[in-house]
Formats: structure tokens, C-alpha cells, sequence
């Protein structure tokens, strides 16, 4: 292995986002520990790139095995590098829908998934004085929508933890970078999501965020490798990553409506001071 090769830590790689990085990764000749629920999706990835793809079979709900995977990686290749939180799913359902088990299973995978993973990462990144994590988010973790409101939560939850982070390990070296995809063919909101049984009273307001959709405007995620790439090859990553077009005006109006609603109401948050002390 030469001082350029990367060795990746990839939660999720059975498909989607996962999978098209370890790839783009895998064949510039970079190192991958590739993680999935099932063994069999990982199959293509040590047919084609041999001993340079470490495969491991993983629950991220389980912080014991993700200790256990993430030294072993470490031990395998000597070292890691990148280290991505993909592992993820999407629930779809209103705030009453959801019952208490779905809503704790959206936040176990998604939220403390990837902190389990990350603090089991960390002491070996922060020994060596260097390191990335990116944290696969969701332009969900910045707006949010009806239907999805555990799904935010825990995208919420991990910009909010993330940027924590970032300033925390700044000082060794090791960089964070919250990627925020919009759409993608991912399977995202398909064979791998939640759904809540549905009440009816709630059907307009699906129906009305499922005309609000653009077609046209899924996102290739093959189309992501290389920007990826250049994310983790950057001496100075950015803390937060869009992937896909148009997302910058999108939260500019988000935030701008914000800060009116803010604005709007400030001198009632003045009188809620009191008096200086």
C-alpha cells in the first residue's frame, strides 16, 4: 500500500450511495472495508477487487459488533482514512402514524448508527493526526417535509452531533464533512423504506407533497464518484456538501424565511430577556 492509497470504512455498501463509492474508491486503488447487512451483496465487490475489499457483515443497532468491525478493520488494513456513515434508511409516515417501535428503529439506524460508528472510528483517526468522516445526510437534514418527520429527526440529529464534531477534532487533524443529497435513484424511498400504516385524514397531505415533486430531477448516484473523490482528496473539505442541483437557492429561501419569522418577532424575544443582569 503507497502513502497515496486511502483505506475507506463504508457502512451500507450493499447498494446505493455505498456501493457507487466503494467502487469509485476500489478502482483508483484505494482500500475498502465495506460493510452490509448481508454477505451476498457484498459478493461483487471481492469477486472484482480481491483482498483490497474487506467485507463485513453488520448491524450498526449493534454497538458491540460495530467495536468488533471497526477494529477489525483497522487491524486488516493498519489504518483508515475515510470514514462514511451511509448506512441508512428512509421512514415515511405523519407524526401520528408512526408507532413508538418504527420511530425508535429510525434513530437507532440513522442517528446512532452512525455515532457508534464514528466513536469507534475516531481514536484511531485522531492517533494518527489525520482522517475524514462524511456523514451522509439528506437536504432532509436542513428542511423538512410532511410524511418524513422521524426521517428528519434523525438527519437532524446527525448535522447537529456532526458539527459538533467537526470543531472538536479540527484541532487533529481529522476533517468532517456532512453530505446532503437531494433525490437520487437510490432506492432510498423503495424497497428499502418504512412505511407507516396510513391514516386516511392524512392522504391530501401526501397527496399533495407527491405533486410537489419534479420529475426530471432524480439524481444519477454514479454521477457522485467523482466529486466524492475530490471531496476526500481536498486539504480543506467543506463541513457541509450538497449533492444534486438547485439546492443552494432552495435552503437560501428556507433560511430567508426564517430569519423574516425571526425578524418579525424579534422585539417579543427582546422583552423575554428581562432585565440585563
Amino acid at each position: 500500500m503507497t502513502a497515496a492509497e486511502k483505506v475507506w470504512l463504508i457502512t451500507g455498501t450493499s447498494r446505493g450511495f455505498g456501493r457507487e463509492w466503494a467502487q469509485a474508491a476500489l478502482e483508483r486503488g484505494d482500500r475498502v472495508a465495506a460493510t452490509a447487512r448481508d454477505s451476498a451483496s457484498l459478493k461483487a465487490l471481492t469477486d472484482a477487487y480481491g483482498d483490497r475489499v474487506l467485507p463485513l457483515v453488520l448491524d450498526v443497532t449493534d454497538k458491540a459488533a460495530v467495536d468488533a468491525a471497526v477494529a477489525r478493520a483497522h487491524d486488516h488494513f493498519g489504518r483508515l482514512d475515510v470514514v462514511v456513515n451511509n448506512a441508512g434508511y428512509g421512514h415515511f409516515g405523519t407524526i401520528e402514524e408512526v408507532s413508538e417501535e418504527e420511530a425508535r428503529a429510525q434513530i437507532e439506524t440513522n442517528l446512532f448508527g452512525a455515532l457508534w460508528v464514528t466513536k469507534a472510528a475516531l481514536p484511531h483517526l485522531r492517533a494518527r493526526g489525520s482522517g475524514h468522516f462524511l456523514q451522509v445526510s439528506s437536504i432532509g437534514g436542513q428542511m423538512a417535509f410532511p410524511n418524513l418527520g422521524l426521517y428528519h429527526a434523525s438527519k437532524w440529529g446527525l448535522e447537529a452531533f456532526s458539527q459538533s464534531l467537526a470543531q472538536e477534532v479540527a484541532p487533529f487533524g481529522v476533517h468532517v464533512t456532512i453530505v446532503e443529497p437531494t433525490g437520487y435513484s437510490t432506492d432510498w424511498g423503495g424497497s428499502s423504506a418504512v412505511h407507516s400504516t396510513p391514516i386516511d385524514v392524512y392522504e391530501p397531505a401526501r397527496a399533495a407533497r407527491a405533486a410537489r415533486t419534479r420529475p426530471g430531477m432524480v439524481g444519477d448516484p454514479a454521477a457522485t464518484r467523482g466529486p466524492i473523490l475530490e471531496i476526500v482528496d481536498s486539504a480543506n473539505p467543506p463541513l457541509r456538501f450538497f449533492l444534486g442541483r438547485g439546492q443552494v437557492d432552495r435552503i437560501s429561501a428556507e433560511y430567508d424565511s426564517r430569519v423574516e419569522t425571526w425578524r418579525a418577532w424579534e422585539s417579543l424575544s427582546e422583552q423575554a430577556h428581562g432585565d440585563p443582569r
